[in-house]
């Protein structure tokens, strides 16, 4: 089926907000005319604008059956949880989906496609189980240092925790320069990803010795493509516990000429209790870590609004401009142009990116 005419059924029961529902908002933020309805029995009766601040009059519904009249042609698993397993209660829902001609877009750890009940049900019904984190072997290979002859620019996103924002800004940075005319890809590295730009790597299911190959791979195939500015979407934190080697593995394989650090200002600590780092303090650690390398700067900082007005936000971009002096904006709600500037300014001078 052509991505483009799909009707998607998001699944995120008891989870739909600004931060439980990862894939679900994203799918909203970006495939918006292409999301029917959301399924969230604790939230029926309102819309996904009341619920996440965008996404319109798209409804929050009680089930699967009500789901139906929407006239749906795939089930979306909306969320990314901790660890990604699926919720025991959520196979009935999925088999029900199935029974009635749905295929199925699963961004989860556990993959659908391994239970046998499912695939028979699926098999019955004549319809598909994708599972964005099932991986082709021709992932699993380790990197060749191509960065070292590439002559399109790569720019990464990071930030000061998880689930920040750091897809958000990139597609946000891509809209921006697709707009100005240049030749841009955006690089999925998660589930979320993957679905919006239909094609990509889940590179937190990647054997950790692959991971740097994993992202190498599909930045040289974007290169082959033409693309002169390739935006890698980022995941995890190097401050992070649990995530810091995914982080650690998409820096070493992209190699970027560039960071777009994101940030949510009101974040204080992340979800072990360990306070963030100052801005200042994650600058140069990003920077350092490729300085072995090559030269890399963090050039704008990338802000998550959400809980803020939008002069609250702009006071935080302003606060967080003089402490760094880099722009900063929550590209999200007041668009990329002062990161493209920044971006475009830093790639004006070769001297930027010379080897250390």
């Amino acid at each position: 089926m052509n991505p483009d005419s799909r009707r998607l059924l998001v699944l995120a029961e008891g989870k739909f907000s600004p931060l439980r529902s990862k894939t679900a908002n994203g799918a909203i933020a970006y495939l918006r005319d292409r999301v029917v309805a959301v399924i969230d029995s604790t939230k029926v009766g309102l819309t996904a604008q009341e619920v996440l601040g965008y996404g319109g009059d798209i409804p929050v519904i009680r089930s699967i059956q009500d789901g139906l009249a929407f006239k749906p042609t795939h089930l979306l698993i909306g969320i990314a949880p901790p660890g990604g397993r699926l919720p025991a209660s959520w196979k009935a829902d999925i088999g029900s989906a199935i029974s009635a001609g749905l295929h199925i877009l699963s961004g989860l750890h556990t993959l659908l496609t391994d239970d046998p009940d499912l695939v028979a049900l699926a098999e019955k019904h004549g319809v598909t189980i994708t599972d964005y984190r099932r991986i082709p072997p021709e992932s699993e290979v380790i990197p060749k240092a191509s960065w070292t002859t590439r002559k399109a620019k790569v720019v990464l996103a990071v930030g000061t925790d998880c689930n920040i924002g750091k897809m958000t800004v990139m597609l946000e940075v891509v809209k921006e320069f697709k707009a100005r005319g240049l030749k841009t890809d955006f690089i999925a590295t998660g589930q979320t990803g993957m679905l919006i730009r239909g094609r990509g790597i889940a590179v937190d299911s990647i054997i950790s010795d692959y991971t740097a190959g994993c992202i190498e791979k599909e930045i040289d195939q974007s290169v082959a493509e033409g693309h002169e500015y390739i935006f890698v979407e980022g995941q995890g934190a190097l401050t992070h516990q649990a995530y810091s080697g995914v982080t650690l593995g998409l820096i070493h394989g992209s190699m970027p000429d560039a960071y777009i650090l994101c940030h949510q200002p009101t974040r204080i600590k992340d979800d072990y209790g360990v306070t963030l780092p100052t801005l200042p303090a994650a600058v140069a650690m990003h920077e350092q870590i490729v300085s072995h390398f090559k030269v890399s700067k963090v050039v704008g900082v990338g802000i998550n609004s959400i809980g803020l007005s939008d002069d609250e936000s702009r006071a935080w971009s302003a606060r967080i401009e003089r402490e760094t002096g880099l722009p900063a904006i929550d590209a999200f709600r007041f668009g990329a142009k002062p990161l493209a500037d920044a971006l475009l300014r830093h790639f004006s001078f070769p001297s930027n990116n010379l080897p250390a």
